[in-house]
């Protein structure tokens, strides 16, 4: 059994409780259809153990709703529970993944499909309506948004965990854990379900890396007891000016 780690809020991982990781197959399988899961290619999904036949995995989801998952497996299962939670994002990060794939020539990765596989790792869905604190955070600006501006954070940005391999090291957080955020310009307060609508629409607008903002995570107020402290702010090892 999975226990989250209590500096981490578990209402912004993948999940809708932390009892919901020990769900088996079988029962991802009653939610994905319940709630009406279907893959990029609009196909109903289904996780299953991953079949032995050398398909595509993106491609496999799309032709036939089969989302590989491996029994046992904390990083699939946190893919799965993505998938739960954001079904239009995943499914749009699918069909543009398939798209890419049959574009390309040779083993060379496009940027987009290097944007796409960052995204759906390391993704962040940021939710903020301030241009201001925005303007922060794209300029990393990490003591001023993070410190000087800390309420307006609590109450104007909101931080959703996407990606399954950042959520999976936020079971065990470390020091300078980083997410690649997608900043949407919503309102804090926007539903679950309208930030995975506008979230998997933005993705249509994604080019390369760099239009994904890096973002240190446990810098986010109450992400963890040690950022209480304003020095907390002052490790440029964690907190690092960034590209102009």
């Amino acid at each position: 059994m999975m226990n989250w780690s209590p500096c981490v809020p578990a209402s912004r991982l993948p999940g809708v409780s932390p009892d919901s990781l020990n769900t088996g197959l079988d029962g991802l399988n009653a939610m994905a259809a319940a709630r009406g899961l279907v893959s990029g290619g609009g196909k109903p999904l289904r996780f299953v153990a991953p079949p032995d036949d050398g398909a595509i995995y993106e491609l496999r989801i799309r032709d036939s709703g089969e989302v590989a998952t491996r029994p046992g497996s904390t990083h699939d299962l946190l893919n799965a529970r993505a998938w739960l939670d954001f079904p239009h994002t995943k499914a749009a990060l699918n069909r543009l993944h398939c798209a890419e794939l049959e574009k390309q020539h040779g083993t060379q990765r496009s940027p987009l499909r290097d944007a796409l596989t960052l995204f759906d790792e390391s993704g962040l869905i940021v939710a903020c309506d301030r241009p201001e604190l925005v303007s922060l955070l794209r300029g990393f600006k990490w003591k001023p948004l993070f410190w000087q501006h800390r309420a307006e954070v609590r109450q104007a940005m909101r931080f959703e965990v996407l990606g399954h391999a950042l959520a999976e090291k936020l079971h065990a957080p470390y020091k300078g854990i980083t997410a690649h955020a997608l900043v949407l310009a919503l309102s804090a307060a926007v539903p679950r379900e309208k930030l995975d609508q506008y979230a998997a629409a933005a993705l249509a607008l994604l080019a390369n890396t760099r239009d994904l903002a890096p973002l240190p995570v446990l810098g986010i107020p109450g992400w963890t007891p040690d950022s209480e402290n304003p020095v907390y702010y002052d490790d440029t090892t964690q907190f690092r000016g960034g590209r102009r």
